[in-house]
């Protein structure tokens, strides 16, 4: 779909160059002339995108998925090599899986009876009717749970160089340089997921380096849990320089020293929950000072809107001493700023790019679109502008999820459901 089909968004010095009625995405990233996609739902995996003309991006190539009970709905490009994750589809449903004999045992035990189905499925908290699909994945696992790498040296015709195998529910977020990649899954042994380092110099021959996790991850090392592992878990963690800055959903962030690749250990943490109920998604260091001040950014993912409660944000951190990060500032949204807000669909933060060279910010925000904040002052940040698209493919509201910011600055987005635009700053 050309821009000019488009529907019209409300916008506030944003302008929309190209727009593509794309299955839903979970990640854009953009090298050089292309684009990469990572859909949400099967059959659809991976779309690569011409985009040397913003006003006209083209499909260069895609790539499908052979099971429909799996996404792959993230993507990273480094050079001519690229890497997709394998995920359950709704994983959090999927996960309950790996307790349902644990839970039935459980029942078992305190009721001294064996439990009925509508029992099984109250604890695990799952319709009746759900139960044969998680019985079944109980026993089969999810065998290709794991990572792709892809060469790309012709664009038009990705080649499978490696699927490597994890455990859980497979691979979510992740993030990758020349030499390794920091992937974000399920392995066998621990609750939730967890951070494993792999190294891709060979990307024939990818090989785990090492493993990080939250104390009481490691169930097969007689740790005990915190908290539940849908909550009490790694999303992803971002490198920046001899650290990775790790969002920890409820347990907040984690800073993670990798001078030692062989040995990650954390050297620092905060965590806001409670008060807020919306888990921690990505967190990334600023590379420069702002107003005399070593800033990390940190924002959350709206779970479902809370009346009363304060929604998922972006957080501004004062990292200058790891030992007590200290809060400096936090960027919000009012509903009243999108008129898709109470439609349906989740209102609230999501991502952010995950470069930052200058002081501006661009945010997804779900029903609220793209948001573009100044960060220039860490205690006061400025939203400068803004673009929110109409709902697609008959939905009650956008659900504006990744960003992406390219080399000539043009911003590009995609929705959970259906779109991609190419936006200009104005």
């Amino acid at each position: 779909m050309d821009t000019a089909a488009a529907p019209t968004p409300l916008a506030h010095r944003v302008r929309r160059l190209g727009h593509l009625d794309l299955p839903g995405g979970g990640q854009v990233i953009v090298q050089g002339d292309h684009a990469f996609v990572g859909h949400m739902e099967p059959p659809h995996g991976t779309t690569i995108l011409d985009v040397s003309d913003p006003a006209r991006p083209r499909i260069a190539a895609q790539i499908a998925l052979e099971d429909n009970n799996e996404h792959s709905h993230k993507v990273r490009v480094i050079g001519n090599i690229m890497y997709t994750n394998l995920e359950r589809t709704s994983r959090r449903f999927a996960a309950k899986a790996a307790r349902f004999n644990p839970v039935r045992a459980e029942l078992e035990k305190s009721l001294k009876r064996a439990p009925t189905r509508a029992e099984i499925a109250g604890a695990l908290k799952v319709e009746e009717s759900e139960l044969p699909q998680l019985e079944e994945w109980s026993r089969t696992g999810f065998p290709r749970a794991g990572f792709r790498v892809w060469d790309i040296s012709d664009i038009a015709n990705p080649k499978l160089i490696a699927h490597v195998k994890t455990g859980g529910v497979g691979v979510h977020r992740f993030d990758v340089d020349e030499h390794y990649v920091y992937i974000s899954t399920g392995m066998e042994g621990y609750g939730g997921n967890i951070l494993v380092i792999y190294d891709v110099r060979d990307p024939a021959r990818v090989h785990e380096v090492s493993r990080w996790w939250l104390p009481g991850q490691h169930i097969a090392g007689g740790e005990t849990a915190e908290g539940p592992f849908d909550a009490w878990h790694l999303h992803h963690a971002m490198r920046c320089g001899d650290q990775l800055w790790a969002g920890c959903f409820n347990a907040g962030l984690r800073v993670i020293e990798i001078s030692d690749i062989h040995k990650p250990r954390t050297v620092g943490a905060y965590n806001y929950h409670p008060p807020i109920g919306d888990p921690t998604h990505t967190v990334l260091r600023v590379p420069h000072q702002l107003a005399g001040r070593e800033v990390a950014l940190a924002i959350d993912e709206a779970h479902g809107r809370r009346p009363g409660r304060i929604p998922a944000g972006m957080w501004l951190f004062d990292v200058g001493d790891l030992g007590r990060i200290q809060p400096l500032g936090h960027f919000q949204v009012s509903e009243l700023d999108t008129p898709w807000a109470r439609k349906g669909g989740r209102f609230g933060a999501h991502q952010f790019q995950e470069h930052v060279e200058g002081t501006l910010v661009c945010c997804t925000w779900f029903s609220g679109g793209l948001r573009v904040v100044d960060i220039r002052d860490p205690s006061s940040p400025e939203e400068v502008a803004w673009f929110i698209p109409e709902p697609c493919g008959g939905l009650p509201s956008p659900q504006t999820n990744d960003v992406e910011v390219d080399a000539r600055g043009l911003v590009y987005i995609v929705d959970r459901h259906c779109g991609f635009d190419i936006l200009e700053i104005t």
